[in-house]
């Protein structure tokens, strides 16, 4: 679990992200949760939009993906949402 502080400092990291998936009318499936397993491995801190026609809000996407990928949403606006999980080989951000 991270701090509020935490999570400030990486929405800052996140702002100049941009969405590297999409979560489309397939919803969240054992391949994208792959992909989006290596990507946060990989990168740490990822943002992904949500496609209107996928039946699922920016917040339920980020919550089964947590849920299941064990990291942590740090922001949802719109249809976009970031998450964060501190890699395993490299870390590359260091949280205050």
């Amino acid at each position: 679990m991270i701090t509020s502080k935490q999570r400030s400092y990486l929405r800052s990291l996140a702002h100049n992200i941009d969405p590297i998936f999409q979560v489309g009318k397939g919803g969240v499936e054992e391949n994208f949760l792959k992909q989006v397993d290596d990507a946060l491995e990989a990168r740490e801190l990822i943002k992904i939009s949500v496609l209107n026609n996928s039946g699922l809000e920016a917040r339920e996407a980020s919550d089964i993906i947590c849920e299941e990928l064990k990291c942590e949403g740090v922001q949802a606006i719109g249809n976009k949402f970031v998450l964060y999980r501190r890699s395993m080989k490299k870390p590359k951000i260091e949280l205050p």
